[in-house]
């Protein structure tokens, strides 16, 4: 039993290295790209100078008509979300109904605190072991969830000695994220996409296998993208 856990738990960790490693990757590459793209855009302006400020005078004229309607949910207030939380015997919550995945550049008004799903800014939070001293913004922190993160929240009424256990936890976790928040119904709450559970102390029992369960589970809308270069501290 002990060795199929174990086992279990070392393949977990290879393959969020993997992920990890991966990412590392990705990031090297997208510098690359961003550079070669810089020389490309300098080049052109020195080549078609006159040119190009006429282009951007016209598209100017026609993003400012279009701007209204381009993404229908842009000025949505609402999270796009409809359903509740069924509670299981674990205490977990889990989201039954409709949690939306549009990008908006507005505030959200979520229907549960913290948001464990729905519209959400085009921009994740920065969730690769990442601790935050203040509050964060919903809708950034709604992306890393759908990228695989579990979010740790913590109010003031939380024991010191928990929330810097619980730091600690984080930052030693790839796909993990924490912060205060002062809108929540307990002093400690773990979030992932669609899946919520209150827990007493940093030493439940319930934060180990909220962590091995949801850190990029099977929840995962979004299972390996990146947890870094989003917004950052």
């Amino acid at each position: 039993m002990g060795s199929g856990k174990n086992s279990s738990t070392a393949a977990r960790k290879a393959r969020i290295e993997e992920m990890r490693r991966a990412e590392q990757a990705r990031e090297r590459r997208n510098r690359a790209l961003v550079v070669a793209a810089a020389v490309v855009v300098v080049v052109g302006l020195v080549v078609g100078g006159v040119a190009l400020v006429d282009s951007r005078s016209d598209s100017g004229t026609k993003g400012a008509k279009g701007t209204k309607g381009s993404t229908a949910s842009g000025d949505a207030k609402n999270s796009g979300d409809s359903g509740h939380f069924t509670t299981g015997k674990d205490g977990v919550r889990t989201w039954s109904g409709k949690l939306s995945r549009t990008h908006v550049t507005t505030s959200v008004s979520y229907p549960m605190h913290p948001p464990v799903g729905g519209n959400h800014n085009p921009v994740w939070l920065d969730c690769n072991g990442d601790v935050y001293a203040k509050p964060v913004r919903d809708e950034n922190a709604v992306h890393a969830l759908e990228h695989g993160a579990v979010w740790v929240t913590y109010t003031d009424k939380a024991a010191k000695a928990d929330v810097d256990a619980l730091a600690a936890k984080v930052k030693k976790t790839p796909y993990s994220l924490m912060s205060p928040y002062a809108n929540q119904a307990a002093p400690l709450i773990l979030s992932a996409w669609g899946h919520q559970v209150t827990v007493k102390s940093a030493s439940d029992p319930e934060v180990a296998k909220f962590f091995a369960t949801y850190v990029q589970g099977q929840q995962t809308p979004e299972p390996g993208a990146s947890c870094t270069g989003g917004v950052m501290k």
